[in-house]
């Protein structure tokens, strides 16, 4: 059930009361609460989709208990078992088109049969966090789990399941096993990053949103400067949109008692790719970097031999996106771009990386704009649903036609980006440049008249129809 749907604001303050007044010492009557919730709201989506859930909870459970008794070496058995799902839902039709494809240029014709399913939701999400899981127990990251309640708890938790962050064991578990408090502090700081989440969720995501589609689906009847306006409109479209989830997970699970990772660190304030990639969807980037990129051998290797790693990992995580070749485009020029910044700038981005106090030269600035527009460039390939749509739009705003039907974009959308956009980038920019120096945003009152000033907002301009994830269907 979508955060952003009116029946799930109906529902979720009996889920918080019903968690707040089961004592403590019975900790564990509420997680079989939270895991029958959980289960329930995967299944408003579809109730087969919990078949599928269900499944690869099982196999990576039994996974982790063989791991535990040493026989480490069916790990990757389970493993793989796990992955099964995710294989065949997301990735069959796929294989068999380019497959049928590839035949096809020989001279041969010859297909297997195609499969209609739908995609259970969030089916990468919940895949890699329980597969994950698995290799962590057999690398001794963190211990097997017994209960296959909690555990089932720690793959299905509702706030994460469908969009992610994706968990490791040793973060989550300890919490799921531990007795939670649900404090006041605690549920304020989580309604805030909530209201901030649905802010840019459904003012700036859903607005800009409209715009996007329009153009890209119609990119042949609009100038360059048009499509070039849609494309940087959709590289903020989606941080907004990924961000937003994030956000609104990491909220309602600290009302509830828990602690999720933070998903985003101000990513278009990068830098460089790679250092763009220590900000974007960090808890994938974690989970790609532990277990491929170091499995592969990870910079402990030749310097040719850690491009190749670079290469393959970012290739995996193009595939993880999604199921056509757009998205093994759009990894296959991360990786590139970090390869290209690794052989000329290698230490210096290292180092820039570890530092913390970041200053906003001229210079940073120059990069930041160029490593936005890099990434602006590959979200192109990510969004269009074939790479010849996507070389059209690139060469439409490399020439520039003038010709161009009217903006898609009503009177509400202008006046509502109009005041929600720099609202957000004075806000980012002030936690990444000056979140020290501007000492009168620090005072309570201005922070509520803050929060006062969204949530208005939010009711007037937001688009308040539910709309779906981005990042839901992957």
């Amino acid at each position: 059930m979508p955060f952003n749907s009116f029946n799930f604001w109906l529902l979720f303050p009996f889920i918080f009361i019903l968690c707040l007044v089961i004592p403590q010492r019975f900790h564990r009557l509420q997680n079989g609460f939270l895991l029958l919730v959980s289960y329930l709201l995967y299944m408003n989506w579809n109730p087969v989709f919990a078949t599928v859930l269900l499944g690869v909870t099982v196999i990576t459970y039994i996974g982790g208990l063989f791991v535990a008794h040493g026989k480490g070496r069916l790990s990757i058995c389970f493993a793989v078992l796990g992955l099964l799902p995710l294989l065949a839902y997301k990735y069959y039709n796929f294989l068999n088109d380019s497959l049928t494809g590839l035949l096809e240029l020989m001279g041969l014709h010859f297909s297997l049969p195609g499969l209609n399913w739908a995609i259970p939701v969030g089916i990468s999400f919940f895949t890699f966090q329980a597969v994950g899981y698995v290799l962590d127990v057999y690398h001794g990251r963190c211990s097997s789990e017994k209960n296959f309640l909690d555990y089932a708890l720690f793959v299905s938790f509702f706030p994460q399941v469908t969009s992610g962050p994706i968990s490791t064991a040793s973060e989550l578990m300890p919490q799921i096993k531990g007795k939670r408090c649900i404090e006041y502090s605690t549920v304020v700081q989580g309604l805030k990053w909530l209201l901030w989440g649905m802010f840019i969720k459904m003012v700036i995501a859903d607005r800009l949103g409209m715009f996007v589609d329009l153009a890209y689906e119609n990119y042949e009847h609009y100038s360059g400067m048009i499509c070039l306006a849609a494309s940087i409109g959709y590289t903020i479209q989606i941080y907004c949109d990924f961000a937003g989830y994030s956000l609104m997970a990491i909220g309602i699970a600290s009302t509830l008692g828990f602690k999720l990772i933070n998903n985003f660190e101000r990513p278009y304030f990068a830098a460089s790719v790679t250092e763009f990639w220590r900000r974007w969807h960090i808890s994938l980037t974690r989970w790609l970097t532990t277990h491929v990129y170091i499995s592969l051998g990870g910079n402990r290797c030749s310097r040719i031999r850690q491009y190749w790693n670079i290469m393959v990992t970012f290739l995996v995580s193009g595939l993880w996106h999604g199921a056509n070749w757009t998205f093994v485009v759009w990894g296959a020029i991360h990786g590139l771009l970090q390869i290209i910044e690794k052989a000329l700038f290698g230490e210096r981005i290292k180092a820039e990386i570890k530092c913390t106090g970041r200053k906003l030269t001229m210079m940073r600035g120059v990069r930041i704009c160029i490593t936005f527009l890099l990434v602006n460039f590959a979200w192109v390939f990510f969004r269009m649903p074939t790479l010849a749509d996507a070389c059209n739009i690139i060469g439409r705003i490399l020439t520039m036609p003038s010709t161009s039907a009217p903006i898609p974009l009503n009177a509400i959308s202008v006046i509502a980006l109009g005041v929600a956009l720099p609202v957000m980038v004075l806000r980012e920019l002030r936690e990444e440049f000056f979140a020290q120096k501007i000492a009168i945003l620090n005072r309570p009152l201005v922070k509520w008249v803050f929060y006062v000033f969204l949530f208005c907002f939010l009711l007037t301009m937001g688009v308040l129809d539910g709309g779906q994830f981005i990042h839901v269907s992957f």
